[in-house]
């Protein structure tokens, strides 16, 4: 392969704090400020947070999926999110599978399993 995933974008208004919050709940550290450009220093991909002059409008076309670390269940990673600030938007099962739709405080959709 090619290409290597290094970095998600997410247009938001307010950079700085949305990286904060994400730093926090991912347990990282801001790595660059560039004013309207920040970036987590998330493992293995990092998130990049890039000011916008629109509103967010409608559903993500895309999201993110995060793994509750080995030890730490599914509802305690969403639990501890949602005191940070997250909020649930509602949780989904198939076979095999179980995971909890959650939005950041900008109302950016992702997903913990």
């Amino acid at each position: 392969m090619s290409l290597a995933a290094v970095m998600i974008t997410v247009d938001c208004a307010e950079p700085q704090e949305l990286a904060r919050w994400w730093a926090t709940a991912l347990g990282s550290e801001i790595a660059e400020d560039h004013g309207d450009f920040v970036i987590v220093g998330a493992q293995p991909v990092a998130l990049g947070f890039q000011r916008v002059a629109e509103e967010r409008r409608g559903k993500n076309r895309v999201h993110v999926d995060f793994a509750a670390a080995p030890g730490t269940g599914m509802a305690e990673e969403v639990e501890r999110l949602v005191a940070l600030g997250a909020g649930v938007v509602g949780e989904h099962s198939i076979p095999g599978l179980t995971w909890t739709v959650l939005q950041d405080p900008a109302g950016n959709e992702f997903c913990v399993h």
